[in-house]
């Protein structure tokens, strides 16, 4: 009942507002929403800033829409039919939002315009966070890409945020039939697209990190700060899966073709021989800020992003991020051989661990 009156008042509040045209009051209640429809819209789009980006358009349209919202439906549910609908048009004006093929033996594809998302950023509700993990990880968001927009977007809205057929039906504009069938495709598409993985997404899963994770990024580390490839290669898996995004073609399915492609490409030799790193988390994952140093260079700079997807103490699955010049995550973007942000760096935000030199 407190819910159901406080879902009352915030529509209320939002016709009050409304009626009064009173934009700070507007951009108040609606703010409230932001995170979990910037969580909505990347799930859609995989992108991180398309995500931010779709979630400013989807306020923009709510203030113009603004005199049609009479509050026979959530406010939230409200925003959430703006937001997939924002999502839709403009993955209709692009046509470089959709899986490549990667050229492996296995038939598989890479999504070359995956971003990673700050966990900073997932929303602070228990409500909302309990399945995050799940819904979250990039092997989820990969998989969704592989549907048909439309038909993604009746899955993430009855799969993941949990609607009924009729209130999907509503926001898309179709029948109910319709979403039914979309439904059952989708489901097809993601359980190909992830057989190893649980797919009951309503159901509550653990969101931490375990201490199997939390050893091996910090043996990941090490390896590259020692120049260790022993080591590095000890933390994979022999079929361990590696992208380096957004470059293509970059696909490999084993830890040696990796290996092979990370020495050929320089590492651990004459200007990839300086590391220093940063342990983080996106995408509820582990993840490694990689910073290489260069010769006649005080400083080191972000480099890449390594995001590991960690079984029985292995790495099984590793995407990179090309981070060059890219300040992401509010990382800092350089740091000094202690491994504190220089003085021109902002300090790294909630959700970034800085490892202690040895």
């Amino acid at each position: 009942m407190t819910h159901a009156r406080r879902l009352g008042t915030d529509e209320a509040a939002f016709i009050a507002a409304v009626r009064s045209d009173d934009t700070a009051r507007f951009a108040l209640i609606t703010e409230r929403h932001r995170r979990e429809l910037q969580v909505h819209c990347y799930r859609m789009l995989a992108n991180y800033e398309d995500a931010q980006d779709m979630t400013q358009e989807t306020f923009l349209r709510a203030w113009n829409k603004r005199a049609s919202f009479r509050g026979h439906a959530a406010l939230r549910t409200w925003l959430y039919r703006i937001a997939t609908n924002a999502c839709l048009d403009f993955l209709e004006k692009r046509n470089d939002r959709t899986p490549v093929p990667s050229g492996l033996s296995d038939s598989g594809s890479e999504v070359l315009y995956l971003q990673p998302y700050p966990d900073r950023m997932l929303p602070e509700d228990p409500q909302e966070s309990v399945v995050a993990r799940e819904t979250i990880e990039l092997a989820f968001i990969v998989a969704v890409q592989h549907l048909p927009p439309r038909q993604r977007a009746v899955f993430i809205l009855r799969d993941v945020v949990g609607w009924p057929a009729s209130k999907a039906a509503d926001a898309l504009e179709l029948t109910i039939a319709s979403v039914t069938s979309a439904l059952q495709r989708a489901r097809v598409t993601m359980r190909e697209q992830l057989p190893d993985r649980r797919l009951d997404w309503r159901s509550p899963a653990a969101h931490e990190l375990s201490n199997d994770e939390r050893g091996v990024v910090k043996s990941y580390i090490d390896a590259h700060e020692r120049n260790d490839l022993d080591g590095l290669m000890s933390l994979l898996r022999d079929d361990l899966r590696f992208v380096m995004l957004p470059e293509a073609g970059t696909s490999v399915i084993t830890a040696k073709d990796a290996v092979d492609g990370w020495v050929s490409g320089g590492l651990f030799q004459p200007g990839y021989d300086d590391w220093r790193c940063i342990t983080t988390t996106v995408n509820r994952m582990p993840a490694a800020a990689l910073y290489l140093r260069t010769p006649d260079d005080p400083e080191y700079r972000l480099f890449n992003i390594a995001v590991l997807h960690i079984v029985d103490g292995k790495i099984a699955e590793l995407t990179g991020f090309d981070a060059t010049d890219k300040p992401w995550l509010d990382l800092p973007p350089t740091v000094r051989s202690d491994k504190s942000p220089s003085s021109t760096s902002p300090a790294p935000r909630a959700g970034v661990t800085e490892v202690t030199a040895e």
